[in-house]
């Protein structure tokens, strides 16, 4: 199936094509195969300006979750990628995966210290920052997500959905210039999932979210990238996109 684009789409996808360093992200023909033999990515090339928030979605096993690893060196695969001007490889990792916030499902994946505090602060002291910028960074990114007075609780002992919030705060604290969900509605009840939406559709940064939640990409992101069988099959606006029952049921999606 085509890839999907609107015009001004089209355009602004040929400058990054033509311009590189003017996208935030830009991946050039991406393959990947494991050592089984299985090849999980097929020539994948996907640009995103900066500002843009936009949606990764497509069936179990359609290769998102492979695509999203490349972004900060996790896998390293045939093809370029570049991150903010900077090409991808061995040396440029440290400051690439300071730039790419990856925000994973499980937010006990990312909360191992025994306070929120130190959670927040664990990427920031790896850095080497002075300890005032490491407080004040720490403080930064938790009143960015709402979590202020969390400082000092004992993440292990949080709901959810403010798991999530701090798992968010631990990547904000670095700095980062995109950051990268993975299913970021997972888990949550109906209150902390419309918090999540809130508090991501007031953020102005970057973002990138693999979900199977359609309803959270038609309310947040407005743009829509489709994978199937590690091809990009589909990229345009959201609610063109949604509104293609055709196309969501050839890949295994339904609409919100």
């Amino acid at each position: 199936m085509p890839i999907v684009h609107d015009t001004h789409l089209q355009d602004k996808l040929a400058s990054c094509i033509e311009h590189p360093n003017g996208c935030l992200l830009a991946v050039e023909n991406l393959s990947f195969s494991y050592p089984d033999g299985h090849a999980a990515l097929h020539n994948v090339s996907l640009h995103i300006e900066a500002g843009e928030k936009v949606a990764l979605v497509g069936p179990n096993g359609a290769g998102k979750s492979t695509l999203m690893l490349h972004l900060n060196g996790i896998f390293l695969g045939d093809g370029q990628i570049q991150i903010a001007g900077m090409q991808m490889d061995k040396a440029s990792l440290p400051l690439i995966r300071a730039k790419v916030g990856m925000v994973f499902q499980n937010p006990d994946d990312q909360l191992f210290s025994p306070t929120v505090f130190e959670d927040v602060a664990f990427g920031p002291l790896h850095m080497g920052l002075p300890e005032a910028e490491v407080h004040a960074r720490v403080e930064r990114a938790l009143e960015q997500v709402g979590m202020q007075i969390y400082a000092q609780r004992l993440s292990h002992h949080l709901s959810m959905g403010e798991k999530k919030r701090i798992a968010i705060a631990t990547v904000l604290a670095m700095n980062p210039e995109i950051l990268v969900l993975d299913e970021p509605s997972a888990g949550l009840d109906p209150r902390a999932r419309r918090s999540l939406i809130e508090l991501l559709r007031q953020m102005p940064m970057t973002m990138l979210a693999s979900t199977h939640d359609m309803r959270l990409v038609q309310e947040l992101l407005p743009r829509t990238v489709i994978m199937d069988q590690g091809h990009i099959v589909a990229d345009g606006p959201t609610d063109e996109l949604l509104t293609d029952q055709a196309l969501l049921e050839a890949h295994g999606l339904e609409q919100p």
